[in-house]
């Protein structure tokens, strides 16, 4: 359960946004001023500050700076009145993780607030490289787990790029653990004190992308209220990971290419162009040279990128590293769970050594997080794997999805309903086909499996949002707007 810190001095607000977080499952304390902020951070280090700006005493950016000196890393969310002001965009270059405007819309502070509290636990975790043995992996978080010849090689290049000012270009499949490659070089570097910003260059949507990485002037677009900095201005002399970079924009990758030439950012609707100090890293599961060779990369910018190249080896090309890693992620999970760790049998063991894992490691730590989810304390076997892995990406075998399913998704019109038989997925993927009746037909099966899974996730997990989210490997904001988007109600307690 994460720790919130509310400072502001309207108790009101501190009750009324207390009782909100509180509800959401979040721990929170609160403080009447900077003064008291600064103690309560000290005294117990919450793993989120939402603040106000203006208060009696000190002011929030002061108290910000201090609380920052004791807890290095501490997102600070702070909130304003007064978005226009040049103070709002100083917290911001001090440290802020952001800023929010009073009076605030109650979704957009609680996505701001699981980001912040993602990227605080992005800082705080060490990535530790090659544990020397599973008692090591146990205490260490994330960690880059591997003793095959080809991990050594990227712990190498680690090793060899880190302490230097180089981009670095990290290249692998989906789900190799590119970011944790990115990690780890920032970690290593000179620059491991400052901030670590990533922006997923294909989960913002392109309309937004330009905004969030450069910021934009007042007035700059409609809706454009106030100033806001970028996510590469906000980085002053950090780090900014840019993920799935083969996916950026055209007109984006241009100016990707001048900050790497020019040092300089300039925000939407300005004429300033604004010094920065960042070092970039980047990633990519994509050909490069094809989308060069299709006029969908920069052919200049690829060549700036590929000067130091990391290559991440697939998880079918580690040879050794599977039980290394089922044991480290099955601790891991164990752990997070509150689980004892059942362990594995040898024949678990050879049957995850034999699969191909296209998913790679993702895969791998999600099978076993299915298995353990239905473990009852013996070991994980053979077959609870076998089923473990058949349900990776598919609703295959989910117990009781026709039953979460409402009555309108299903068809429960006079003949109209599906005949679950041996195969219940197929009976409503086709009774779902036959409601939509050609009208955007593979977006309405899409939404009633997408919504049946969620549905199922919930009931697993008797309602608690937080383990629904894992299982389906969602974050937790875009699991909330899901359960919104297609109107699940619980009759469990949801956390």
């Amino acid at each position: 359960m994460a720790q919130i810190l509310i400072v502001d001095d309207d108790a009101q607000l501190r009750q009324s946004f207390g009782k909100i977080l509180e509800a959401e499952g979040f721990e929170v304390r609160t403080a009447g001023s900077g003064e008291a902020g600064v103690a309560e951070v000290a005294a117990n280090a919450p793993d989120l500050v939402v603040m106000d700006v203006r208060m009696t005493g000190i002011t929030g950016i002061a108290a910000m700076q201090r609380m920052r000196t004791a807890v290095p890393n501490l997102p600070v969310i702070i909130m304003t009145a007064y978005g226009g002001t040049e103070t709002a965009i100083e917290a911001t270059k001090l440290g802020a993780f952001d800023y929010i405007l009073k009076p605030f819309d109650i979704p957009d502070i609680l996505r701001l607030i699981h980001q912040a509290l993602d990227a605080g636990r992005l800082a705080r975790a060490h990535v530790a490289i090659d544990p020397k043995d599973e008692a090591d992996a146990e205490t260490q978080g994330d960690a880059l787990v591997g003793q095959s010849r080809a991990m050594q090689e990227v712990f190498k290049a680690i090793g060899r790029a880190a302490p230097t000012e180089a981009l670095v270009l990290i290249r692998g499949e989906s789900g190799t653990g590119k970011e944790l490659v990115a990690r780890a070089l920032w970690q290593h570097s000179a620059r491991a004190a400052k901030p670590f910003v990533v922006i997923n260059c294909v989960a913002i949507p392109e309309t937004l992308l330009e905004a969030e990485l450069f910021g934009y002037e007042k007035g700059a677009f409609t809706g454009a209220s106030a100033r806001r900095v970028g996510k590469i201005e906000q980085a002053g002399r950090g780090t900014v990971f840019l993920d799935e970079i083969g996916d950026m924009p055209l007109p984006i990758q241009a100016k990707i290419l001048r900050l790497l030439q020019e040092k300089q950012v300039e925000r939407l609707g300005g004429r300033e162009l604004i010094p920065v100090d960042v070092r970039i890293l980047a990633a990519t599961n994509r050909d490069l040279e094809a989308a060069v060779a299709e006029g969908r990369f920069r052919e200049d910018l690829y060549y700036r990128l590929k000067v130091v190249t990391v290559g991440l080896p697939p998880l079918r090309a580690r040879e050794g590293d599977v039980a290394l890693l089922a044991r480290h992620f099955l601790s891991r999970l164990a752990r997070e769970m509150d689980m004892q760790s059942p362990g594995l049998t040898p024949e678990a063991l050879d049957l995850l050594a034999a699969h191909p894992w296209p998913g790679n490691v993702r895969e791998l730590a999600n099978a076993l997080q299915k298995a353990l989810i239905f473990s009852r304390g013996a070991p994980i076997g053979a077959e609870e794997m076998r089923q473990a892995i058949g349900k990776s990406g598919s609703l295959d075998g989910l117990p009781g999805l026709h039953n979460q399913l409402e009555p309108s998704a299903r068809g429960n019109g006079p003949g109209t309903g599906p005949s679950l038989g041996d195969n219940p997925l197929r009976a409503f993927i086709r009774q779902a086909l036959l409601d939509a009746a050609g009208d955007a037909a593979y977006e309405h099966v899409l939404d009633a499996v997408a919504r049946g899974t969620i549905a199922e996730a919930l009931e697993i997990t008797g309602g608690n949002r937080t383990r629904a989210a894992k299982l389906l490997g969602l974050s937790r904001p875009t699991l909330i707007a899901k359960i919104e988007k297609y109107g699940l109600k619980m009759t469990t307690q949801v956390q």
